[in-house]
């Protein structure tokens, strides 16, 4: 199975039009689109189906529940697939089945231990303000963004449960916006409170997939996870801000092979 991943194109601020991947057959839309969600309308009619994960900034100035009914709806409209504490099964062109797990799966704040979770919280705040996201007429203040990842971490933790290659698929694929562990964090900020707003610490849940998408991070990354079972890899081709160098180099059109298992 070939999969076009695209995330973080940030279409509110971005001129930009993707093209569709020759060889693909699904596309993984992995957040941040665009927070005012015109930009998801490209995205329509596209030539294969589309995989949606909303992002933190699909959430921008909205309250968080009715903006998640609201990104239904317009999936629904467009035709996505939107995975948002979901899963579903697809076969590929040669009738292979792969399970696709999704979830946002906001920060917990645990990236660095229960012990520097206070910092990580501090270093939050100004996310969240930019955000300026409301529940139920609060601020989806940083208390709020972890009891949000928490709820993400325990079902991700509870679909994963079953076999990475069970009776009805040969694959699971999890596709997340926020990433899966420190190895994906931007090289540029590295190990610092901050971190712990792109990056969990969901290591102990890689070995049940045997790919890992996400975004969040305005950088790529293509490594593999090793473990008792081999290896997961795990894969993030967020654009970024052109305006700030994060899309040099970024290819749109690059294809990830589900099924492709390269040695350790």
């Amino acid at each position: 199975m070939r999969l076009q991943l695209l995330s973080d194109l940030h279409l509110e601020t971005e001129a930009f039009d993707a093209e569709p991947a020759p060889g693909a057959e699904f596309l993984v839309l992995a957040g941040d689109v665009d927070s005012g969600w015109a930009g998801l309308r490209h995205f329509r009619d596209w030539p294969v189906p589309v995989l949606f994960v909303p992002g933190n900034h699909e959430y921008d100035r909205r309250d968080i529940d009715e903006a998640r009914q609201g990104l239904q709806a317009l999936a629904d409209e467009l035709g996505f697939l939107m995975l948002d504490a979901s899963s579903l099964v697809l076969a590929d062109d040669e009738g292979r089945k792969v399970r696709f797990v999704g979830s946002t799966r906001w920060s917990d704040f645990d990236l660095f231990g229960e012990r520097e979770r206070d910092r990580a919280l501090r270093a939050a705040g100004y996310f969240q303000r930019v955000m300026a996201a409301t529940r139920q007429g609060q601020p989806f203040d940083a208390a709020a963004v972890r009891e949000e990842g928490l709820r993400c971490r325990a079902w991700l933790e509870s679909a994963l449960a079953e076999p990475e290659a069970g009776p009805d698929w040969e694959a699971t694929v999890v596709v997340t916006h926020f990433a899966p562990s420190l190895r994906s964090c931007d090289p540029r900020y590295g190990r610092q409170p901050g971190t712990a707003s792109f990056c969990n610490n969901d290591e102990a849940l890689l070995p049940r997939a045997r790919l890992w998408l996400h975004g969040h991070l305005h950088c790529r990354h293509d490594y593999r996870f090793a473990h008792a079972a081999g290896s997961t890899r795990v894969v993030c081709n967020a654009r970024g801000h052109r305006r700030k160098g994060e899309a040099d180099g970024w290819q749109g059109t690059r294809l990830i092979e589900v099924f492709d298992r390269p040695a350790l």
